[in-house]
């Protein structure tokens, strides 16, 4: 029978991966962490993008996150590879928000770990009370509804945001995320930046009979607006428009039912959503911007929006502060005052069900 120091000594083998997880991340872990696992002691930043995490025996892992992209190609994850060998100590992990961050034992190896960032293009950052990196749906690279590629907004937003991420001057930390459509990915976040549909899908009455599965379509709408129809002899769909919410979720098991086009797709702006529950509860984020134009390469109105209700919260908030605690200390009118964006008749809810939320009035509450 073999004894416990035997089992203790023998080589541990990595946990086979099933359907529901990952391959074990131990095989991948920096050695000082997988020594310390679940021992760490505190934490500081020495600077914006730097991490210094302390165990409780004494033993120290410096953490330098830089900003990437969504979709990365080979070359440049190759380029990253090559930075954390060359000048690194060859360990690395990606965060939820697509940023990479590289793990070193020694102080002495961060400000050239920095300086090889900077200059293959890669901005440290991104800790600490900055604008993390902007967290995005992959749009047109892989979703069936998206009305315009998030990552194009997203490039967009982070050229004007560079300097934000960089520095750690914000009240706190604050999460921007955007979303190529709000019935399937419309994160919460503390500035969001999601296409909204403004008109009922177009049906094109020729296609449905050879592509559609009608009582699929029927059953995904939301609301109960699609109906089985005949037109034209042919059996069809149709739409009653007083009650269609225009989220697009009838396009994907029917595409002739086209929702997305350039008088339809639009980009509006909710704020105050956290996920987090430090200091307060966890909340939804509200809609205070509509309609604003899809108009790619650059967004220049989603630009302007974006800029002042970052920088009302920047100049008026107090130190810890998200921006829900913001809005909900000085209250939605002077939100809107503060920030220069219009109270309209899009912050009403007007559709089938909207008794429920009890936000059918022209005062400002939510």
């Amino acid at each position: 029978m073999t004894d416990a120091t035997e089992v203790k000594a023998a080589p541990a083998k990595p946990r086979k991966p099933v359907e529901s997880g990952v391959p074990d991340p131990m095989q991948y872990m920096h050695p000082v962490m997988l020594k310390n696992y679940g021992q760490w002691s505190w934490h500081e930043r020495p600077r914006p993008g730097v991490l210094r995490h302390v165990a409780k025996s004494g033993d120290e892992i410096f953490t330098v996150r830089a900003g990437t992209q969504r979709q990365m190609d080979v070359y440049t994850i190759r380029k990253l590879c090559d930075i954390a060998d060359q000048v690194g100590e060859g360990h690395v992990r990606f965060t939820t928000r697509s940023n990479i961050e590289f793990m070193v034992a020694s102080f002495e190896k961060v400000p050239a770990l920095i300086a090889a960032l900077n200059e293959a293009g890669f901005p440290v950052g991104g800790t600490g009370n900055s604008v993390s990196m902007i967290s995005h749906t992959q749009g047109w690279l892989h979703c069936d509804i998206p009305g315009t590629d998030a990552s194009g907004v997203v490039k967009s937003m982070m050229d004007m945001l560079h300097k934000e991420f960089i520095a750690e001057e914000m009240p706190n930390r604050v999460k921007i995320t955007t979303s190529c459509c709000q019935i399937n990915c419309g994160g919460q976040g503390d500035i969001a930046i999601n296409v909204q549909y403004t008109k009922p899908p177009k049906i094109d009455h020729s296609r449905v009979g050879m592509v559609c599965e009608r009582p699929t379509v029927v059953a995904r709408c939301p609301v109960a607006a699609i109906r089985p129809a005949i037109v034209n002899g042919k059996p069809s769909l149709e739409i009653d428009e007083k009650k269609c919410v225009c989220c697009g979720a009838c396009y994907p098991p029917c595409p002739p039912m086209q929702i997305n086009s350039a008088e339809s797709t639009k980009l509006a702006i909710w704020v105050g959503g956290k996920h987090s529950n430090a200091r307060s509860r966890p909340t939804f984020h509200k809609l205070v911007v509509a309609n604003l134009p899809n108009n790619p390469p650059r967004w220049p109105e989603v630009e302007e929006v974006v800029r002042k209700i970052l920088y009302a919260y920047k100049d008026d908030a107090k130190h810890w502060e998200r921006m829900g605690e913001w809005i909900d200390r000085i209250g939605w009118p002077a939100f809107f005052e503060r920030t220069g964006l219009a109270f309209t008749k899009h912050h009403l809810d007007t559709w089938v069900g909207s008794r429920n939320t009890m936000n059918m009035s022209a005062h400002v509450r939510f």
